[in-house]
């Protein structure tokens, strides 16, 4: 697919259902007189995985229009010159004039470039954008670093947390037990067995006669997350209130070790902090979220992250009528297509670690099992939000159909209609009545839920040819 192909989709996909910026496109109504804000929107293109695409004719609610040749014309002109003289090197950039739904819209591909990060001309290094939740951000220090050392073909889990350790220092601040305690293997006896074993899944590595820790090693596995600069800031912090707001706090707890050695234990506290005590003949704790769910969310929180955000550390907060778990860095994915998009990862080292240890479910198959899982209690649907440096998941606990606002039955269809689709079936008045537990004789009730979510442009007839709402059958919108 080439890229002008590529950007006809891309403005599709941002455009309906329902109009939401990408990170991979920006719509434009004009020619904006801030050629320095049109330069930070070429310097993020140009430091994104794959580039992106400027498209002129579209306002900010998602209605296109069609340009003028005159505004065609200076329009390829300024950015043709921005693109040329205003970053640290002159990057080439296409255009290309295309019909779509009926309106001529002008469209700039700004390729990805190899040398990054690319930065305004006559500023530092750190004058470098990026885009995040549909918007173009300035860079942290930390993320300029790290995209300098991910263009040399350093990931981050590749760079050294700390170094200049020998063997021994090394089985000191990493809890090498832990790795075998999870693999199910016994310690050797050997040390050089051991830092063998480390350095088989990258989580040291020898350079010359001393040894070095990677940022996985440490981000997994440090007795003491503390112990490495590099690292610190991006522990757990688990909070619980009183109620449903955040101005009675219960307890605050930083989880302190790697991820892997904490994990059990993380689940197992948001767990009983989240439970409903039950007492019959003997006292029991109800659980009022899926452990698969918390799991899920948990690990996909931890993967998904932006590293190079500091101050943000993945956060776990209980509220007596919620749960949140949120972490650093804007969704990859647009967050309506969570379930059936393959996942993209920004730390595809991490993830691929935490599915060998079993921390993490077949790739791609994370966040499908949560929401089933949702739907198996009759929970309210999951809700996902985004900004331009967070992901946040909200889990609701159960609630009564009359309890429920409109928008939580239309996103509970949506997601039963994505999670039946990516099984090969179609939901129907059945489907929904069993979703949301009701009988036979409220089948009016699912119907208005489904009306109201094909109103919302979330799913649509799985066959137009069918006459009877009776075997009236849906997918979702993507489908």
């Amino acid at each position: 697919m080439d890229w002008k192909e590529k950007a006809i989709k891309i403005l599709r996909d941002s455009l309906y259902p329902i109009p939401a910026e990408l990170n991979e496109l920006d719509w434009k109504s004009g020619l904006s007189d801030k050629s320095e804000r049109l330069a930070q929107h070429i310097s993020a293109f140009a430091n994104m995985k794959g580039g992106g695409i400027l498209v002129y004719g579209v306002d900010n609610d998602g209605t296109c229009f069609t340009l003028t040749k005159a505004e065609v014309d200076k329009t390829v002109q300024t950015l043709g010159n921005i693109a040329h003289n205003s970053l640290a090197y002159s990057i080439p950039i296409e255009h290309s004039v295309m019909e779509f739904d009926g309106h001529s819209l002008l469209f700039f591909y700004i390729p990805e470039q190899s040398d990054k990060p690319v930065h305004l001309r006559g500023k530092d290094i750190y004058f470098s954008y990026y885009r995040s939740a549909g918007q173009t951000v300035k860079m942290s220090r930390n993320q300029v670093k790290a995209l300098i050392a991910t263009s040399q073909g350093i990931t981050f889990e590749a760079q050294i947390a700390k170094s200049g350790l020998n063997k021994d220092d090394v089985l000191n601040v990493l809890d090498y037990k832990a790795l075998y305690r999870i693999l199910d293997k016994n310690i050797p006896q050997s040390t050089d067995s051991i830092i063998e074993r480390l350095a088989d899944y990258n989580l040291c590595k020898q350079i010359g006669d001393d040894w070095s820790i990677t940022n996985l090693g440490a981000i997994l596995f440090a007795n003491k997350l503390q112990d490495f600069p590099n690292i610190v800031g991006h522990e757990v912090v688990v909070r619980k209130y009183v109620g449903t707001n955040n101005r009675q706090q219960e307890f605050e707890q930083h989880e302190t070790c790697g991820y892997a050695v904490g994990f059990e234990g993380l689940v197992d506290l948001v767990m009983r902090n989240t439970s409903v005590e039950q007492i019959d003949i003997k006292r029991e704790a109800v659980p009022t979220y899926p452990i698969v769910a918390i799991r899920e969310f948990i690990a996909n929180a931890l993967v998904h992250q932006d590293f190079g955000i500091t101050g943000m550390p993945v956060t776990i907060e209980v509220f007596s009528n919620r749960l949140s778990i949120t972490n650093a860095g804007a969704p990859l994915n647009d967050i309506n297509r969570l379930i059936d998009l393959p996942p993209q990862s920004r730390n595809e080292q991490l993830a691929q670690m935490m599915f060998t240890l079993g921390i993490c479910e077949r790739r791609g198959s994370g966040i499908d099992r949560a929401i089933a899982a949702v739907e198996s209690m009759y929970l309210p649907p999951v809700k996902f939000t985004k900004s331009e440096q967070h992901t946040r998941v909200f889990l609701f606990p159960q609630k009564s159909l009359k309890d429920m606002t409109k928008q939580e039955k239309i996103s509970a269809c949506y997601q039963h209609a994505c999670l039946m689709y990516e099984d090969g079936e179609r939901i129907n008045n059945q489907s929904v009545r069993e979703r949301f537990e009701l009988s036979k004789n409220d089948s009016s009730i699912a119907s208005r839920i489904i009306s109201d979510t094909l109103e919302a442009g979330l799913i649509k007839s799985a066959d137009i040819e069918t006459a009877s709402k009776k075997y009236m059958t849906y997918i979702p919108y993507y489908g």
